[in-house]
Parts: structure tokens; sequence; C-alpha cells
């Protein structure tokens, strides 16, 4: 059974790409060193996605857990919210057309305005 990892990487303080261009060689080794049987990287308008197939989960989770990878994930542009790692295939592998949006569904309506009451105090 064939395991892959995604490594999606949004630009930041600085560009994806850099980040690419610095790490990707480590990672690409790492890679290969520890089992992956093929990789893809793939360039997007919003940041760099990397793509790893393994022959097993117990190979990819012991790429994930390597110092190296760890070092790399930690220098991403945007560590709080510019880094995306899981399971199975990722954002290069999805249709080039943009989908089209859908109607908002009903229950997701804005709150009805609260009504305004007037107080009045007398005085006497």
């Amino acid at each position: 059974m064939d395991s892959w990892l995604s490594i999606e990487v949004l630009d930041g303080v600085f560009a994806a790409g850099a980040w690419q261009r610095a790490h990707g060689d480590r990672l690409t080794e790492a890679a290969l060193t520890n089992g992956a049987e093929q990789w893809a990287w793939h360039v997007h308008h919003w940041g760099v996605t990397l793509e790893i197939e393994f022959s097993s989960e117990d190979r990819r989770d012991r790429f994930r857990r390597l110092p190296a990878v760890i070092a790399a994930l930690d220098a991403v542009p945007d560590p709080e919210r510019g880094l995306l790692v899981y399971p199975g295939r990722g954002g290069g592998s999805g249709a080039r057309v943009p989908r089209r949006p859908r109607p908002l569904p009903m229950a997701g309506a804005g709150a009805l305005p609260t009504p305004h009451e007037e107080v009045s105090l007398r005085l006497g």
C-alpha cells in the first residue's frame, strides 16, 4: 500500500518559493534516504506543495519525525497559519479550474437586529 504525505507551505513574511529553494534539496534527500518512492513539487500563486510517496505509513511517519524535516517546517514563512502537513495527496492534485461559488444556505444568514427599547425616567 502506498502512503502519501503532503506539505503545503503558504507565502508569509517571505515567499514560499524562497523557502523551497532553501530547504527543498534537504527535504528531498531526507525523503529518498528514508524510502520515498516518488515526489513532486507544485508551485502555486499562494505558495508551494511537496507531495511524497512512501511504500508504507511507517516510513512516512519516520520521515516526518526526522530532525531535518522538523527544522525545515519550523522555518516556513508563516509558522502560525502557513503550514499544512497531512497524509494523502494535496493541493497539487486538485482541479485546474476553480470551483463555481455555491449559494449560501439560509441558516448562514445574518442575525436579526436586536429590538430597540426606549427608556424614560421621570423624576419627582
